[in-house]
């Protein structure tokens, strides 16, 4: 099968491939997702096929209006969300809702009784959905487990030959997955959190929690992205909790001959004075340019089978903090640096 990149003038062609049960990579604003028909089973399960991944995990439902949703949500939830989608659509936020009877497939909700929809911010997308006139799966277009993508390139290299197309409208502009809001829990609860953070879901609906709760191997994950290790490179990631550790970390790779990378913020970048063979990825002046460049640097040297260690700048677990460190401990198997004893 050959890979073709569209563009926005090829949009009818690539609805086209999804109405007859193709595979179709279509860019939001956090990452780009593997999109098929979610009404066609035989397609949803290639998305399966095409990614490697285990069929008991869940698909985000994308929708072009939030209206769509109500043919497969059930209606009496409607009220709450509507509030959030109301408030947050398009945007990065999925909303975990129960489902009709039969509405959508168990391959689409990976046997439960719920379903995740959400409405992405993407002109492109929605125009896509819309030519289509059903909704899309669209799990990350990646190879299961790696670093989601952020580029069509990205897409590409993972998936070049095992899908029909890819919509590339560019970079990304927000880089993490959407925050993922159970509203069937007693109180609304956030799965995976996102660049929609719990203080703005609470001031449009009132209470909610973050879920602590880890998704064990032979248990089936209510959202994506919820396995204790996620989006990781072939090399081992450690998390550098401190700025002044970077220097220590850097010392005893060196020592042991290992080959290393560093991702950093530029000011850590600039105060380590690394020699210039040292191969650097910056993440930029802040957790939000951190954020959306985290996968991109990821992808970067997983591409450099010689590395076997990358550095990852990790910061404050707090607000988009929150959604950065959930995605670099999960890459790095909750693996962060300690100083040795002497």
């Amino acid at each position: 099968m050959k890979t073709e990149i569209f563009t926005r003038n090829d949009l009818t062609t690539a609805s086209e491939l999804l109405a007859n049960g193709q595979l179709v990579a279509f860019p939001t604003e956090t990452v780009y997702g593997l999109g098929a028909d979610a009404t066609n089973e035989l397609a949803v399960k290639q998305v399966y096929v095409a990614k490697g991944r285990p069929s008991d995990n869940p698909l985000i439902v994308h929708v072009n209006d939030p209206e769509m949703v109500w043919n497969y949500a059930d209606l009496n939830w409607r009220s709450l969300a509507q509030k959030l989608m109301q408030a947050f659509w398009p945007g990065p936020l999925t909303i975990i809702l129960p489902i009709q009877d039969q509405k959508l497939s168990t391959t689409v909700t990976g046997g439960l009784k719920t379903a995740a929809f959400r409405m992405p911010d993407n002109a492109l997308t929605l125009q896509l959905i819309t030519q289509l006139n059903r909704p899309l799966v669209g799990p990350s277009a990646n190879t299961s487990g790696k670093p989601s993508p952020t580029e069509a390139m990205h897409v590409y290299h993972d998936l070049n030959g095992k899908i029909a197309g890819i919509v590339d409208d560019g970079p990304t502009l927000v880089g993490l997955e959407s925050t993922v809001l159970d509203l069937t829990s007693s109180i609304p609860t956030i799965l995976r959190p996102g660049a929609l953070t719990r203080e703005q879901i609470q001031a449009v609906i009132g209470q909610v929690q973050d879920s602590h709760h880890q998704v064990q191997n032979d248990e089936i994950p209510k959202a994506p992205g919820m396995k204790y290790k996620h989006y990781a490179p072939n090399a081992q990631v450690v998390v550098i909790d401190r700025k002044e550790d970077f220097l220590t970390a850097i010392k005893q790779l060196q020592d042991k001959k290992t080959s290393f990378a560093v991702m950093a913020t530029d000011d850590v970048l600039n105060n380590l004075n690394l020699s210039s063979n040292l191969p650097t990825f910056s993440l930029g002046d802040s957790v939000v340019s951190a954020s959306k460049r985290l996968f991109a640097g990821l992808r970067r040297f997983d591409m450099d089978s010689s590395i076997e260690y990358i550095l990852a700048q990790g910061t404050s677990d707090l607000e988009l903090g929150k959604a950065y460190m959930n995605r670099l401990n999960k890459a790095a198997g909750q693996q962060h640096f300690k100083l040795e004893e002497q």
